[in-house]
């Protein structure tokens, strides 16, 4: 199987895990993967549940569509992204109800949407801040992400929900969950909310796991 073929299979199988578990419901969320040659992404208004590998949309390096269904509207923002970070493969955006339910709250720290509550947080996501609301396909938020990308592997797109990079479309899934968890897991205790560790157990982490955080 060609490494294109793997990517649509990835991106389809991903998609489809996440719709089954509630990550992202009806025609919201979209997924990308970078190739040699341009980038896949899903098309626009696609069920992540119901996605096939010969519709997704293709796209040549300079962003201009080759094959498949109409492009989702959200590629300038992803494509911002792999601009910015040449070690990113894939990246996955959803509409997942605690994170946006978190960006919501008017006492969120825009700065770095959840505390550091977890080792996994740590490890496999870090910092998150929040991108100000624009409507869906603003081009603007493009602009408002790159000025992040470079420093975070993930942000929430305020009343949209978290946009997340990685090296693979997996790796950027696997973090997503951990950041939805944890935005669960902070708004279940927000009325006696959990310390965030400490700064000797986060350097612990960093040295034992290599972790920028």
């Amino acid at each position: 199987m060609s490494p294109e073929s793997r990517a649509r299979e990835e991106i389809c199988r991903i998609g489809e895990s996440l719709y089954r578990r509630g990550y992202t419901v009806g025609s919201a969320g979209n997924i990308s993967a970078r190739l040699d040659d341009g980038f896949l992404i899903t098309p626009t208004d696609a069920c992540l549940g119901f996605l096939d590998p010969a519709a997704l949309a293709k796209l040549d390096a300079q962003g201009r569509q080759v094959s498949g269904a109409r492009a989702s509207k959200t590629i300038l923002l992803h494509r911002a992204v792999y601009d910015a970070r040449p070690d990113t493969g894939g990246i996955v955006h959803t509409h997942s109800t605690s994170l946006v339910a978190l960006s919501l709250r008017p006492d969120v720290n825009r700065n770095d949407v959840l505390p550091p509550i977890t080792p996994y947080f740590v490890m496999k996501v870090g910092h998150v801040p929040l991108i100000p609301y624009r409507r869906p396909g603003d081009p603007e938020v493009a602009d408002l992400v790159l000025a992040q990308a470079a420093r975070v592997r993930a942000v929430l797109l305020e009343r949209l929900g978290p946009l997340v990079w990685h090296d693979t479309v997996s790796a950027a899934c696997f973090a997503l969950e951990e950041l939805e968890e944890t935005a669960k897991l902070w708004l279940m205790l927000r009325d006696a909310p959990p310390p965030p560790l400490s700064e000797a157990q986060i350097d612990d982490i960093r040295r034992t796991f290599k972790v920028d955080y």
